[in-house]
């Protein structure tokens, strides 16, 4: 007898349709799973096999072939494990034809015959809407699946549950939508004494999306203002939060199955590998990179970083996207992120301080950040200097604005934005082309002539300069102003890199 059941493989966070062919034929008892299957895949025929035997069921006493098909594509992971389990039910007798023709499933079998969660849940929930069928998936993530699929969603927590539904002794339930709580506290910028001019390049940040340079001695401050980022973000729209739910599925980081509602902070270790952060492995997972879509990506020590590592952030800042690249296979994942990095000025930290300073300074700073490349450092819209706050001073300097504040006029902003870039895939400024900034970005006469006469001075790339008008187009945001003006200018440029040991421009 032959059965079909239908499932998906993933590529990236895109789905390919996948049909499990089963063969019960006469011959020597033996279980082969055809396909190309990975290690994973093959290994589920015994997963399957004491599945089986833990409702009750034997494997008959033949030749089982199964076929992934289509069989030139590369099959990973262990979702496949239920799909081939129902099946040999079917093949076996013991479920209809008819019973799962309009299902798309996956699930891991444990030897138990419980199901257990998988990655991509949420990918192929989408699948089976855009293909008419319902979901079957672990109970685990049914409210996941329920977010995406509007047709039948099956959750069942073990195998004969799902057999009983099928069989029409036992009723599932549809799962209910769920999403994260919102429970994590966010650190509050007014316990940020002093560092106005960082404070002021956060604030320009948040609302603009723009990358974000703080470099400064030890102790400065730098992580502390990095990590109130998220307080003054906007929240995740619909459509933000399902797209980055997706790459969170099929990383497998979905917390029981609940779509996520704040915008990811991603702050791996400087010694996170080149694949660690761009993505990459067996299964070209998403990375760091990816993980931090619509939301901030966080490098601290950024010269500490593998070379490779930074290097990978070039292209997706420019682009929005990351391909990741195998001998056999090749993944493109969205990775739109706000990349805010900190470091210290030296590998001392004290280049400023002649008291503290290593005695090969200033030549320790030029080596120090000559391991950050130019490119990279010419796509990072605002260079902040992070100055020391001497200790006897925090007693006297009176708090500063909280973040509830800073993040209506980040709103604000934002709202602006909204309002101006409608109808298009911009959300924010620094998304904007160079073509789009000449007709929303252009300064009045006096700023577009200190702007000539700063490209000449500093030297920036015409990527330097649209990224002065992109930051000064946010600043007159801020300020509710329709036209850019030469004080717009003159503070976009004064976030601009001069060079080592001298990071703050005017």
């Amino acid at each position: 007898m032959g059965a079909r059941v239908h499932t998906v493989a993933f590529q990236g966070i895109d789905t390919l349709a996948i049909e499990v062919q089963v063969s019960i034929t006469g011959g020597l008892p033996a279980f082969t799973v055809v396909g190309l299957p990975d290690k994973a895949v093959g290994e589920s025929r015994e997963r399957v096999r004491s599945a089986l035997a833990a409702i009750g069921l034997s494997l008959p006493p033949n030749r089982i072939t199964v076929n992934l098909a289509p069989a030139d594509v590369q099959k990973e992971g262990s979702h496949f494990d239920l799909p081939i389990a129902l099946g040999l039910l079917l093949g076996m007798g013991i479920l209809d034809p008819g019973d799962l023709d309009g299902y798309l499933v996956l699930g891991e079998l444990g030897l138990d015959g419980s199901i257990a969660a998988v990655a991509g849940v949420l990918p192929a929930a989408l699948a089976a809407q855009a293909s008419d069928r319902g979901l079957v998936c672990p109970a685990a993530q049914g409210g996941e699946a329920a977010w995406a699929a509007s047709g039948d969603v099956l959750a069942p927590a073990g195998l004969l549950e799902l057999v009983n539904h099928l069989k029409g002794t036992q009723i599932l339930g549809r799962p209910r939508a769920e999403i994260a709580s919102d429970t994590t506290t966010i650190a509050d910028l007014s316990e940020v004494k002093g560092q106005e001019t960082a404070r002021r390049a956060l604030e320009i940040a948040a609302a603009g999306a723009h990358n974000l340079l703080l470099v400064g001695p030890p102790g400065s401050g730098k992580s502390m203002l990095a990590q109130r980022l998220p307080g003054l973000l906007p929240p995740l729209t619909p459509a933000e939060a399902l797209e980055v739910s997706m790459i969170h599925s099929v990383a497998g980081k979905l917390e029981n199955g609940r779509l996520l509602r704040r915008r990811p902070f991603r702050d791996p270790h400087h010694t996170a590998s080149a694949a660690a952060i761009a993505g990459g492995g067996l299964r070209a997972r998403p990375g760091e990179i990816s993980l931090a879509h619509n939301g901030v990506l966080f490098l601290d020590e950024l010269p500490e970083f593998q070379r490779a590592a930074l290097e990978a952030l070039r292209q997706p800042l420019e682009t929005g996207t990351i391909a990741v690249s195998r001998a056999n296979l090749h993944v493109t994942y969205p990775a739109r992120f706000q990349l805010v990095a900190a470091m210290n000025p030296c590998r001392c930290g004290h280049l400023d301080d002649p008291a503290q300073a290593c005695s090969r300074a200033p030549r320790c700073a030029e080596e120090y950040q000559a391991r950050i490349s130019g490119p990279l450092f010419d796509r990072i819209d605002l260079h902040v200097e992070v100055p020391a706050v001497a200790p006897f001073d925090l007693a006297r300097l009176r708090p500063g604005e909280a973040t509830a504040t800073v993040a209506a006029r980040v709103a604000e902003a934002r709202a602006l934005q909204a309002e101006r870039y409608a109808g298009t895939k911009i959300t924010t400024n620094r998304e904007a082309s160079g073509a789009l900034l000449d007709r929303v970005a252009t300064p009045d006469a006096k700023g577009q002539a200190l702007l000539i006469e700063a490209t000449g001075r500093l030297r920036l790339s015409a990527r330097g300069y649209h990224r002065v008008l992109r930051v000064a187009r946010t600043i007159a945001d801020l300020e509710g102003a329709a036209a850019i003006t030469r004080t717009h200018i003159a503070e976009a440029l004064s976030y601009r890199r001069r060079g080592p040991g001298r990071q703050s421009a005017v």
